[in-house]
């Protein structure tokens, strides 16, 4: 493992308790920085917290509700109040919502996917911008999916939302780029981790055949990227987009 400097930052993992948002805080961890882990089990952000590999000290597990402002607003006060600040956002929580068609997907499933995989990021990135604002430092990245550029079939809710959480990158990415905040997201391919037991083992097999490495993606393989991201060394890419796809993206 390549060493990225994180020493002394300050980071947020949305989804901090399991998969990619542990892989995420485990690395950051290890590269130096105190990781507060959001995620909607509280206790188990609590247990992941406290097996975090040391390096930048004491490390925080916080129940949130993304898709609520007043959590996120609560969830970002605790942090504060440990951390004295926040250098760097990743927001990982999501979630796939069922396999059917468009005309087939039930209202209720689509505004809960759109609740928490758009709602849940907006809310975020704008609870923390403010505060790097005033330091003139931030680095925030969000975990969009290669779904969001190819769409995917019996995945219209999925693939919408992160559709979405690109377009809300490049905003934000373009409204702070004359300060010292970069804000970038990507797109990985399908990689294995609990997310998997919401979808359907068809749908699961269609996401392996289009990745031409033949593999899904390890969690590792997307900490690596998010590190360097969250990291000063990530000076001039902002508003952007960058695929971890096992040669699955087409542009």
């Amino acid at each position: 493992m390549n060493q990225i400097d994180l020493a002394g930052r300050r980071a947020v993992v949305t989804g901090g308790a399991s998969g990619i948002g542990l892989a995420i805080a485990a690395r950051f961890a290890a590269s130096g920085a105190r990781v507060a882990l959001w995620d909607v089990d509280g206790a188990a952000a609590i247990r992941a917290a406290a097996q975090l590999a040391p390096g930048g000290g004491t490390h925080l597990g916080v129940a949130v509700d993304v898709v609520d402002e007043r959590s996120v607003a609560a969830a970002l006060a605790a942090t504060v109040a440990q951390f004295a600040g926040v250098d760097i956002l990743v927001c990982s929580a999501g979630i796939t919502g069922p396999n059917r068609t468009t005309w087939e997907y039930d209202p209720a499933d689509w505004r809960r996917v759109m609740d928490v995989n758009v709602n849940g990021v907006f809310l975020c990135n704008r609870a923390v911008v403010p505060g790097m604002l005033e330091r003139d430092y931030g680095r925030i990245i969000n975990i969009a999916s290669i779904a969001g550029k190819d769409g995917n079939p019996n995945a219209s809710a999925y693939s919408t939302s992160k559709a979405a959480v690109i377009g809300l990158t490049k905003s934000i990415g373009k409204e702070t780029a004359r300060t010292g905040i970069r804000v970038n997201c990507i797109t990985p391919a399908a990689v294995r981790t609990p997310i998997f037991d919401q979808m359907s083992q068809e749908h699961i097999d269609f996401m392996l055949s289009k990745i031409p490495m033949g593999r899904f993606g390890l969690v590792e393989e997307i900490a690596s990227m998010v590190a360097w991201l969250a990291s000063e060394e990530c000076s001039f890419s902002t508003g952007a987009v960058f695929d971890v796809s096992g040669g699955r993206a087409v542009y």
